[in-house]
């Protein structure tokens, strides 16, 4: 069977195993950005917070993916929960570093004038600190969407959702007549997922970013 003749007889089930791998990685990415930014701004005033911090998230990323998810089965069972603990853990260096990064780069003297006209500390973070982060933060969270895309294949191995599962259905069949298929099918559909996602976050960007940042 040819490669497009596989995708017309496995479309439906392609559909559903990619929508739950972007799902999947939706969700952690929400999850790991919101901690991730809180890390930063709880960390960023400090050094040697901060660099505790990019450590800490740095260290985790050196610890195989399958090697994580067989430290997590026994604790959280098979299925979404290990997979939804490994990636949001993967997916916080980028934000977390990004976010200190950002954060300590705001101009100095734009801060003083925030506190001159008698803003507060977290009115000068929402209103100004934040803001002028935003570049850089985003990045970082386009950063770690990317990485947990593929990631993201590696938690079939524990029974989690998404195009992983094609992919390893097809190794474990190597030799059969539609292997070659079904590892490709999960391949190239992870990868169109991420461009999409990326095309996304570009959107965001110009959406969220004043021109004059951006420039």
């Amino acid at each position: 069977m040819s490669f497009w003749s596989y995708l017309s007889h496995r479309h439906q089930q392609l559909l559903t195993d990619a929508f739950q791998h972007a799902s999947a990685v939706f969700q952690c990415m929400v999850i790991a950005t919101v901690l991730g930014i809180a890390i930063g701004v709880l960390t960023y005033r400090s050094g040697w917070a901060g660099n505790l911090a990019i450590l800490s998230t740095s260290t985790v990323l050196t610890v195989p993916s399958l090697a994580l998810l067989g430290l997590l089965i026994p604790l959280v069972g098979l299925g979404v929960a290990p997979t939804v603990i490994a990636l949001t853990l993967y997916g916080l260096l980028p934000i977390v570093r990004n976010s200190i990064v950002g954060l300590r780069g705001v101009d100095p003297a734009l801060v003083d004038a925030a506190t001159g006209i008698g803003m507060s500390r977290t009115a000068r973070l929402l209103r100004v600190e934040l803001p002028l982060a935003w570049p850089p933060i985003l990045t970082g969270i386009r950063v770690s969407t990317q990485m947990l895309m593929g990631i993201a294949a590696i938690a079939a191995y524990a029974s989690g959702p998404g195009l992983g599962n094609e992919i390893f259905r097809g190794i474990a069949s190597l030799g059969s007549a539609n292997a070659i298929n079904q590892v490709l099918a999960g391949t190239v559909g992870i990868v169109i997922l991420a461009l999409l996602f990326d095309a996304a976050y570009v959107l965001l960007g110009r959406l969220t970013i004043p021109r004059g940042i951006r420039v």
